[in-house]
């Protein structure tokens, strides 16, 4: 199906109505929910198959988050759904004021190939909830992932409802060229800059989640050993490639040299089995796997008998 058509359907499927009785959303949170339970060795499979990730790994930062947010919107949902009496402006004495929450519309999400999972469904989580139609773009570079994703999805809901387009750039751009009522993107400045060119096209309003530097701060005061192992934990978390991954430490210079021994033996620990359970880079040219290729040298360096 071409992309317009897929817009137009969600369109006029928005139009009916349908998708605003909270009764609805909540059944369709539901219906999620029960799915990404079906589907959780399949999901498991593809993470394995595209990031190398291990079972425990993939259901701890992919699946099970997912899970954990769907109950938590489920509970919540209703309350942040219903109308809330404001202060009414001196100038309009004798009204009484109101904030109603309403659906925008069509709403496009665009994942990236980190999480591969976890960042496209927790976003479509969120357009449900709220009462929209989506369309969502799995990361190309993650293509099991993206399969398991659309089948999942078909699995559950009409095409003109939520949608599951795949591809690359050709599908990006044929994406950002349609008139949609939200985005929410995750990924690189880079294709960020893209994303909100082509929103303010349409004054469509964006989400972007970019990413950034992650600085962490030791000081004297810090327990050092609980320090490293938190360290350790963030950096080699999915090969490095997380947003907030720690890209670099600020250490008061009395605790350098004990904190760096400990973040040494924490790290040996990580790696005692060797690396076939550990995640893979993905793609060496982005800057978030640049870092992993950096950090690989650094264990190269620091456990050659492990490595």
């Amino acid at each position: 199906m071409d992309i317009s058509e897929i817009v137009q359907q969600q369109r006029a499927f928005f139009s009916t109505g349908q998708t605003r009785p909270v009764s609805f959303r909540i059944d369709s949170l539901k219906k999620l929910k029960q799915a990404v339970a079906a589907h959780e060795a399949d999901i498991l499979s593809a993470l394995r198959s595209d990031l190398n990730k291990p079972n425990f790994e993939g259901y701890m930062t992919e699946i099970g988050m997912v899970l954990d947010e769907l109950s938590f919107m489920l509970s919540h949902v209703k309350k942040w759904a219903r109308s809330r009496r404001v202060k009414t402006p001196l100038h309009e004495f004798y009204s009484k004021s109101f904030v109603s929450p309403e659906p925008y519309g069509v709403v496009l999400v665009m994942a990236p190939w980190n999480y591969p999972f976890q960042l496209a469904i927790e976003p479509l989580i969120g357009a449900l909830a709220a009462g929209n139609t989506c369309i969502l773009k799995p990361s190309a570079y993650a293509p099991r992932t993206s399969s398991a994703v659309r089948r999942l999805l078909m699995s559950v809901f009409p095409p003109e409802y939520v949608a599951v387009v795949e591809g690359g750039r050709a599908e990006n751009t044929a994406l950002l060229e349609q008139k949609f009522d939200y985005i929410f993107f995750t990924g690189s400045v880079g294709v960020g800059k893209l994303v909100m060119e082509a929103a303010a096209r349409h004054l469509t309003p964006v989400s972007l989640e970019l990413g950034g530097k992650s600085p962490c701060i030791v000081d004297a005061s810090a327990n050092l050993a609980i320090a490293a192992k938190r360290l350790a934990f963030g950096k080699f978390l999915n090969a490095g490639q997380t947003c907030v991954a720690p890209d670099y430490l600020l250490v008061q210079d009395t605790v350098q040299d004990e904190l760096l021994a400990l973040l040494k033996r924490e790290t040996s620990r990580f790696f005692e089995a060797g690396f076939d359970d550990f995640p893979t880079i993905v793609r060496a040219h982005h800057g978030a796997h640049r870092a992993g290729t950096r950090l690989f040298r650094w264990i190269r360096r620091s456990f050659p008998t492990v490595y």
